[in-house]
């Protein structure tokens, strides 16, 4: 039972509009004890919402049935939309407690409006008679979208069906927040603490730095703090001689959610596995992985397995050539042995020095945070003419949280947009976009971007590694799939588009970071403000697809894995880390590799990746067709720029994702410039 809190109405934020300017969450006011009663009350309010349009006397129209349902919950959008993106970047015990209390409460209330007969028959009513309604495609777009989201929801199923279904609901909607707050816990509870200098030997000096605030910072000066975050763990591996060390480091990553504690998620995805099958089975589907791509361009798993086995035929030989350069250089240096996981990106960043000349540390210096950042809103003015302004007066949650007014070449406003880009014990691994308020017609949307990137330490800005400066552009570009939204329902803006299709506009974005050209604009070294220097421009450029066999196939294994998991259709007897050795011997997967994501610690499709982290390399097809077009008349041709806006950033869900794809490029995409920009052709 979710703990009342008897707030007075007028002084709980959530339950009007924001009464701030451009209506961003007022930080400053929130506390935790509004969020239960906004919760009550949004969903009250929906309730109320549906009743209307139920017991609506008059015929069932797109306007009194399917917009309504659209617009139907104002206050259970402001309050979730709040409560779920600090429960990511800034939780606290409290809000997690509330996550599980809230869980199933908001899973009966989808169940509760989804297998509403009375108004599954209004939305029906409407979808049977669309040919006599004059929509346009974009009304067509979200009626299918609502009358697919009940029939997909069970509105067809019997009355025991039903009910079966509300408890596979409940209990998923739980198991997946416990998945996702074992591994935040996981993340947090893990700590190497270093008390030798000696096994400080070959780490540079910004990163021992670092891990020596972290370590005081946790309560033990004089020592040096590893912990299992990316911009901890990474550089270890990249750069520690001790070998032990880097292999403790390894394997606490490869085991998250695998260590037969409080923590274990062995039992929470399994149980997951299975309930939705179930539930897929349920809805006349052989295997979870059917009916989730049913919704999706790739539509079948026979598609997606044949398009990753493809690529895996191009990767995993290219892998095994990198593996055997890395073999090689081991072997030079007589340590003995052969390469094991945690000697991966030690050896593979020695490779680069020799073989292209090119150290991470030497560049660094020229990515600093803020240049990198203020790189890509230059990407983005001289591609659409938008422009980010600092706002220093809006309250945010944490201060590390920093706010922009995103403007239009012709001066309107775009929307608001919150960029979080530091580590923290209360944030989630990885980075994302949200949305504190999503487009609809003329109300513009408030954004924000999160990342876990290298943090500023002393006097020392926040240096970002190459792979910290695509990331940066990666989210942003889902930013701008956000921020320049142009349609006239909530249902279709911005990133409400089929799955295989939303990383089109993050992966695209990402082509600009490294480009000469742009690197002249935004790369310079943070002490003495010079330009990027030619020289190591060029090394940037020629090592462009070194290690790229390594990564597209720890991306596709992971891939394979989830569709494997997901593409069964027996899962009485699942052992989930049996299965995923055998699936991944079966591919022929090399030792030292393992997935990106292993099944304990895959949190993509614990969330809304089930069956679908094959979308970023399906995007990836598409991100490269599409900045062929940019290569081919001009990195910042207004033509294709505008042409690639109107059709895909503004667009949102308003248009069969094919269909919007064409009318930017002029023909379907093509696999070759990906399979070249990987180095495998």
């Amino acid at each position: 039972m979710i703990i009342s809190c008897g707030h007075r109405a007028e002084n709980n934020p959530f339950l009007t509009e924001f009464q701030t300017e451009n209506g961003v969450p007022p930080f400053d006011q929130i506390r935790f004890e509004h969020y239960e009663p906004a919760f009550r009350a949004g969903i009250a309010e929906q309730n109320a919402n549906i009743d209307a349009i139920v017991n609506n006397p008059e015929a069932p129209t797109f306007d009194n049935t399917i917009v309504a349902l659209d617009n139907s919950s104002p206050t259970l959008n402001r309050v979730a939309t709040v409560f779920y993106s600090l429960s990511d970047a800034a939780t606290t015990d409290e809000l997690t407690a509330l996550s599980m209390e809230i869980a199933p409460v908001l899973s009966e209330q989808s169940d509760n409006i989804m297998l509403n007969k009375a108004l599954f028959d209004r939305v029906k009513a409407v979808y049977d008679n669309q040919n006599e309604l004059n929509l346009t495609t974009e009304q067509k777009r979200l009626l299918d979208k609502t009358y697919k989201a009940f029939v997909r929801s069970g509105a067809n199923l019997n009355d025991d069906q039903q009910a079966r279904l509300r408890e596979i609901n409940k209990d998923l909607s739980m198991l997946e927040i416990a998945f996702s707050n074992n591994l935040l816990n996981e993340n947090n509870d893990y700590k190497l603490f270093i008390d030798n200098e000696a096994d400080l030997s070959g780490l540079p000096d910004w990163f021992i730095a670092s891990a020596a605030e972290e370590a005081a910072a946790a309560g033990q000066p004089g020592k040096w703090l590893i912990t299992l975050h990316n911009s901890s763990r990474l550089p270890f591996l990249q750069y520690a001689d001790n070998r032990e060390l880097r292999k403790q480091v390894y394997l606490a990553y490869i085991n998250k959610g695998n260590n037969g504690d409080k923590n274990d998620n062995k039992e929470n995805i399994t149980n997951i596995v299975k309930l939705r099958l179930e539930k897929a089975n349920m809805m006349g589907y052989p295997s979870y992985a059917d009916f989730v791509l049913d919704e999706t361009m790739a539509k079948t798993s026979p598609a997606v397995m044949d398009f990753l086995n493809n690529l895996w035929g191009y990767a995993l030989p290219k892998a095994k050539e990198e593996q055997a350069k890395l073999q090689t250089m081991m072997d030079e240096e007589g340590n003995g042995g052969t390469i094991e996981g945690w000697d991966w990106w030690y050896y593979t960043d020695k490779l680069r020095a020799r073989d292209y000349d090119l150290n991470e540390d030497e560049i660094k210096p020229y990515f600093k945070m803020e240049n990198v950042r203020d790189g890509a809103y230059m990407v983005a003015n001289k591609l659409f003419g938008i422009e980010f302004k600092p706002l220093d007066n809006v309250a945010v949650y944490h201060p590390d949280v920093e706010v922009f007014e995103v403007v239009d070449a012709d001066g309107s406003q775009l929307g608001i947009f919150y960029t979080d880009y530091y580590p923290r014990a209360s944030k989630r691994a990885g980075a994302w976009m949200g949305n504190f308020r999503e487009q609809n017609g003329e109300v513009r949307p408030i954004v924000y971007n999160v990342g876990n990137f290298t943090k500023p330490v002393g006097d020392t800005p926040s240096l970002l590694t190459l792979d910290e400066v695509e990331t940066l552009y990666h989210e942003l570009g889902h930013g701008l799939h956000g921020l320049l939204s142009k349609t006239n329902y909530e249902g279709t803006a911005g990133t409400n588009v089929a799955r295989d299709f939303v990383e089109l506009p993050s992966q695209i974005n990402e082509h600009w970071a490294l480009e000469p050209e742009v690197l002249k604009m935004y790369a310079r070294h943070y002490q003495t403000g010079e330009v990027i220097p030619d020289e190591l421009i060029e090394k940037i450029q020629n090592q462009a697809t070194f290690n790229q066999g390594f990564m597209t196939t720890e991306l596709l294994a992971a891939a394979i894995l989830d569709m494997n998991l997901h593409t069964l259709t027996n899962a009485d007897n699942l052992d989930v880390l049996a299965y995923e050795t055998e699936a991944m011997n079966k591919l022929g997967l090399i030792g030292a590799i393992a997935p990106r994501y292993r099944t304990t610690y895959f949190n993509h499709i614990v969330g809304g990746y089930a069956a679908g982290y094959y979308s970023y390399l399906w995007a990836n097809v598409l991100d490269n067709d599409a900045f062929e077009a940019f290569k081919e008349n001009g990195l910042f041709d207004q033509n294709t720029a505008n042409l690639y806006r109107s059709n895909v950033l503004e667009k949102g869900g308003s248009e069969d994702p094919m269909v919007l794809y064409k009318n930017f490029r002029g023909a379907e995409p093509q696999l070759e410039p990906m399979l070249k920009n990987r180095g495998m052709k």
